[in-house]
């Protein structure tokens, strides 16, 4: 496990949680992917070293038709030694909270059903800790539907086709915590009465990062979501890469005069 700044990956206490990584690699193909980027650059000896790979007849044919999997450092690949460490770093007594594969996606296309198991499994026995787990493929969280208490779960939402997707499948699962991230934010998206937010416990909003001109959210947008979850009661989580977007005298900051900040709501 590896200490993480992403914002809103927390420990219990508020401090600063951690990332695991017992898989790797991912096939949904956004070409935005952070992960992907890490993957064919520092840390692609690394991961071709590992040749534990996905093999869903499907995926692999198709990833043979573009070239070699086992030559592609982000094509998915299963890590037993970090399934190990994982549960050597959770024996601590402190509890933490742990985003589950930010360099795949645990529910992802062609990810094998016993590894997404072997996680939950490590999860469920690892009850003082908190999980975060996020998927663009919220189709296939039906399958496991019923999550151990201490799992956040949540979708990955760029588009309103993806919220729409989003709200359906969480809608039809039980956890603890859901939550939709809307993060990169690159289309206005509108939670209509069909499709609200009256059962997400969050909404973490932000851009794409590095930024392009193009991809920028227009501010209407997140106050759009923002109002959408304040009338469901939900949480909002404003990244930090939105702050200047955001002006200092926006209902979207909070806090005394000189010192506000932006919205960074916990369930």
């Amino acid at each position: 496990m590896q200490p993480t700044k992403i914002e809103w990956v927390i420990n219990p206490d508020g401090s600063p949680g951690y990332t695991w990584n017992p898989i790797t690699g991912c096939l949904n193909g956004c070409e935005y992917c952070y992960a992907r980027k890490l993957a064919n650059t520092r840390l692609r000896e690394t991961y071709l070293a590992n040749n534990k790979l996905a093999c869903d007849h499907l995926e692999m044919k198709k990833a043979f038709d573009r070239g070699d999997p086992f030559n592609d450092p982000f094509y998915p690949r299963f890590w037993n030694v970090r399934l190990r460490d994982g549960v050597n770093d959770l024996c601590s007594t402190k509890p933490k909270g742990v985003f589950v594969c930010d360099m795949s996606d645990l529910f992802g296309i062609g990810i094998p059903e016993d590894w997404t198991i072997k996680v939950l499994e490590v999860i469920k026995d690892s009850p003082q800790h908190r999980f975060y787990l996020l998927t663009k493929q919220p189709q296939y969280l039906l399958q496991y539907y019923q999550f151990p208490q201490n799992c956040y779960v949540g979708v990955t939402v760029t588009n309103q086709k993806m919220h729409n997707e989003a709200i359906v499948c969480l809608s039809a699962i039980f956890a603890t915590v859901k939550f939709i991230s809307y993060e990169p934010l690159l289309n206005e998206i509108i939670a209509t009465s069909a499709y609200d937010l009256s059962d997400i416990d969050q909404v973490i909003i932000g851009q794409r990062t590095p930024a392009l001109e193009s991809t920028i959210p227009k501010i209407e947008w997140i106050e759009e979501i923002v109002k959408a979850a304040d009338n469901a009661g939900c949480k909002v989580f404003l990244k930090d890469n939105l702050s200047a977007l955001i002006p200092a005298n926006s209902p979207l900051r909070y806090g005394p005069a000189g010192e506000l900040r932006l919205r960074q709501e916990m369930p």
